[in-house]
């Protein structure tokens, strides 16, 4: 094969191409290289790719050129390489690409130069973006930012098995707001809105980094508790009832107010999902039937 059938073999790819010789001196770039980086093959050639025109960054934002090049390894060791990088473009954006090096070796086995091929990942980012957001809307409730139920069911599902197979203690909060029905007649379906809102962000926020809340439906949340005793539980639902009750929504010169009234139970040897949910739900119906804004737990 001839250099010029090569070449246009080479320019007929969808991959970038480049290849460097020993002094990192680039000395071939395909056409796709120039439609994935900007630069035409006459920017570049006869410049070093140690002259950083790429600036390939790793995830982290590391600049690989100064130490950690794939391209640099490979004429070190003769090794070839692979890693997901981000590449600068000439308008000044960065592009994600993949790249994988491999050393190009004359007929005596010596290797004379490297070749680096890179994909434009700009679509398989994008597909993980759009695909990371359908599951965020699949587990997440809209309204509130916490996660839905189904999140709920799928959290208390793991952590039964884990407690079952693995003793890994757990517990679940029952959480209710007060009188929501009063709050929803007088103010309205919005201002009700707001009010489940502001109870989910504050739940949200007193829960330990582990904890998981979820929206059970309606006016309820559950807090599923990793690790949790009753004496826990008793002070985290505390914390939340405490920190819901000194909230509040200013509407006009009124302020919209709600308490919660919460029930509590650690996991024990023979309950399911359903009946922890159960019997947390019951206890926080003793919190209703005895003046609501209190926490009971399960003994």
């Amino acid at each position: 094969m001839t250099d010029i059938s090569a070449n246009a073999l080479l320019d007929s790819l969808f991959d970038g191409v480049y290849c460097v010789d020993e002094e990192r001196r680039i000395i071939y770039w395909n056409k796709a290289a120039e439609r994935i980086t900007g630069y035409t093959a006459s920017e570049v050639i006869g410049s070093r790719c140690s002259d950083n025109i790429l600036r390939h960054i790793d995830n982290c934002g590391n600049e690989l050129c100064i130490g950690m090049c794939p391209l640099f390894a490979t004429l070190q060791d003769g090794k070839s390489r692979e890693a997901a990088v981000y590449a600068h473009h000439k308008a000044g954006h960065r592009v994600p690409v993949q790249v994988r090096t491999a050393p190009i070796l004359d007929e005596n086995g010596v290797m004379t130069s490297v070749v680096e091929i890179f994909t434009d990942n700009a679509n398989q980012v994008q597909m993980v973006q759009e695909l990371e957001k359908l599951r965020r809307d699949a587990f997440n409730d809209p309204l509130t930012g916490v996660g839905n139920r189904r999140y709920g069911e799928i959290a208390l599902d793991s952590m039964t098995y884990e407690w079952r197979m693995h003793s890994v203690a757990f517990g679940l909060l029952f959480v209710d707001v007060d009188h929501f029905k009063k709050v929803n007649d007088r103010w309205g379906h919005d201002v009700g809105d707001e009010v489940l809102k502001m109870v989910a962000q504050t739940i949200r926020n007193v829960v330990r980094g582990l904890d998981i809340v979820a929206r059970w439906g309606g006016e309820e949340f559950i807090v599923i508790v990793p690790q949790a005793t009753p004496e826990i539980l008793s002070s985290l639902g505390e914390r939340i009832r405490a920190t819901v009750q000194h909230c509040f929504i200013m509407k006009g010169a009124e302020k919209v107010e709600v308490t919660v009234s919460i029930g509590g139970a650690v996991a024990s040897d023979d309950d399911s999902p359903a009946s922890i949910v159960g019997k947390a739900d019951a206890q926080m119906y003793y919190s209703k039937r005895h003046g609501r804004s209190r926490v009971t737990i399960h003994q």
